[in-house]
């Protein structure tokens, strides 16, 4: 019993660390560029609130 409980640590540790490295070195260097083609607009929104609106 105490070599199943000992495989399952290592398992457990060995996860542990897989994970982590591959937290760390994720997204490094592949980030895309911010690109500003175009002026933000609301379009056809409008200017305030729908909560605001709501006159019963």
């Amino acid at each position: 019993m105490e070599i199943v409980g000992i495989l399952v640590f290592i398992i457990l540790v060995i996860t542990a660390a897989a994970t982590v490295s591959t937290v760390l070195r994720d997204g490094r260097g592949h980030l895309p560029p911010v690109r500003s083609e175009q002026p933000w607009t609301a379009r056809e929104l409008p200017s305030s609130p729908y909560s605001t609106l709501r006159v019963f």
